[in-house]
């Protein structure tokens, strides 16, 4: 696993609580220094997969949002209307990715449900015999979101530039983000309004790899690991305060071979 030294005493203090047992990161001044627990032991000969799966088992958090603004700032800055102004119509996780996510989606999505994919593009890798009652896509490129067949319809924003989802409380059973939780420099603010959006025992599912356009990705995502990178999504979820215990799951399809996929998701809360 790849740690990064990092500098900011906020992320410092997140990541000192990220202790599933396994390993925890623990500020010593004036450095940061790896702590190792007797669990280690037993779980070094661990497969990736696993330690994927326990970051979010025991979650230590801190009692309030540990972030600073520097930690979702940006190399480019410029409008990021500009940036999607282009069409990409191409995949963004190789092709044995994208079968994985679509079969976890076959596991998740029902016939009838109503689902929001935001960040979204030409394809959402829903299974193709999905039959969804309302399918809306929430994305930045106008002639992606047309190209999209599953969709029922769709929405062009920003939700960098104003964090709102234009619609009802309570809309939605499924909330989707593949690999773009990484370009959202606002997350509290939309984990919020996922939060609002969905129906209570709704969820919300993002999928993340280790691909990503490295000058519109927050700073705090490029200096971190894909364990951390589980972690911090999963404090989204946590601090946004809508949503039960998050969890993460591995289904990366051929480790080392192509490119890993994990999910992080949560459901409403019911009360």
């Amino acid at each position: 696993m790849a740690f990064y030294r990092l500098t900011s005493s906020n992320r410092m203090r997140l990541l000192a609580f990220m202790c599933t047992g396994i390993i925890c990161r623990a500020f010593h001044a004036p450095s940061l220094r790896m702590q190792r627990f007797d669990r280690f032991a037993r779980y070094a000969s661990s497969s990736s997969s696993s330690l994927i799966e326990m970051v979010l088992q025991n979650p230590k958090w801190p009692p309030t949002w540990p972030y600073s603004d520097e930690d979702f700032q940006r190399r480019d800055e410029t409008d990021d209307a500009f940036f999607y102004e282009q069409p990409r119509l191409v995949y963004h996780i190789d092709e044995a990715a994208v079968q994985a996510l679509t079969s976890y989606y076959a596991t998740q999505l029902r016939d009838g449900m109503d689902v929001l994919d935001i960040c979204s593009s030409w394809v959402s890798h829903y299974p193709k015999n999905f039959t969804g009652n309302k399918v809306v896509g929430l994305g930045m490129n106008e002639y992606e979101l047309s190209q999209n067949p599953i969709l029922t319809d769709y929405v062009v924003a920003n939700l960098n530039k104003e964090p709102i989802l234009p619609f009802e409380e309570n809309s939605f059973d499924v909330v989707t983000c593949v690999v773009s939780v990484d370009y959202l420099n606002k997350p509290l603010q939309v984990f919020r309004e996922i939060g609002r959006v969905l129906r209570p025992g709704g969820q919300c599912i993002l999928s993340m790899s280790n691909r990503c356009f490295p000058t519109k990705a927050f700073q705090i995502w490029l200096q971190t690991s894909d364990i951390e990178h589980v972690f911090i999504a999963g404090s989204f979820f946590h601090y946004a305060g809508a949503f039960d215990a998050p969890e993460s799951i591995d289904i990366s399809p051929n480790p080392g071979r192509s490119d890993p996929l994990y999910i992080v998701k949560a459901h409403k809360k019911t009360i």
